[in-house]
């Protein structure tokens, strides 16, 4: 729902990280969560010193399931399937990252508040959410969520996150499976996600009854 063009050129840069329009791009829209996970990717990669790794050199743990774990993604290169991504949602916007090459971790917050025209965005929220927006309506939403991402993109650092260093204990690496053959599906499915049932192991969805059925059947 929020206006996906117009994105200012290099609109944030930190260092040697990809741009926020890259974010934009992974994540189909500008809003104030992106950029609020932008900020907090920039400022957790400068406090530790590190650069987009390659594969688990750099471990997250996002506190939130919202927006900004995309531009985490983007920028830190901490993914979900690479397995350097680790969700725990809590509802805070918060974010603990481990350098496994240095031993040191930050656990990042974001402090930014904007009061300001909100009681006129969650209106709008309302309505453009439940379809009852007319274009103006639409279109004003549009720019007063372009505007608080664009805002929180210029503001000094320390007027939105928080970084502090932690003691943190190093997650595990992601694990590798071997792959077997459900035995009631027969779709391959990796062996740690089985379970034993009547002696056959069988995939998680046939265990427990909600594996997708075929259209017709």
């Amino acid at each position: 729902m929020c206006d996906t063009h117009d994105t200012p050129a290099g609109t944030l840069y930190a260092g040697d990280i990809p741009s926020f329009e890259e974010c934009v791009t992974f994540h189909g829209h500008v809003c104030p969560g992106l950029a609020l996970g932008y900020r907090v990717a920039a400022a957790a990669m400068e406090a530790l010193g590190v650069r987009r790794p390659y594969d688990e050199e750099l471990v997250a743990v996002a506190e939130t399931d919202a927006c900004g774990v995309d531009a985490i993604q983007v920028v830190t290169g901490c993914t979900a399937g690479k397995g350097n991504l680790v969700i725990r949602d809590y509802g805070k916007h918060a974010f603990s990252f481990f350098s496994r090459e240095s031993g040191r971790a930050v656990r990042v917050r974001t402090c930014y508040s904007n009061a300001g025209g909100q009681d006129e965005v969650s209106l709008l929220r309302k309505k453009v959410f439940s379809h009852t927006a007319t274009p103006a309506e639409e279109s004003r939403y549009r720019e007063l969520v372009k505007d608080s991402a664009m805002r929180i993109l210029s503001l000094p650092a320390e007027q939105v996150v928080i970084v502090e260093e932690i003691e943190m204990e190093p997650p595990s690496m992601a694990r590798i499976y071997n792959t077997v053959i459900c035995s009631c599906c027969d779709e391959p499915v990796a062996d740690g996600k089985t379970r034993l049932v009547d002696g056959k192991y069988v995939c998680i969805p046939c265990a427990e009854g909600s594996s997708p059925r075929k259209k017709g059947v």
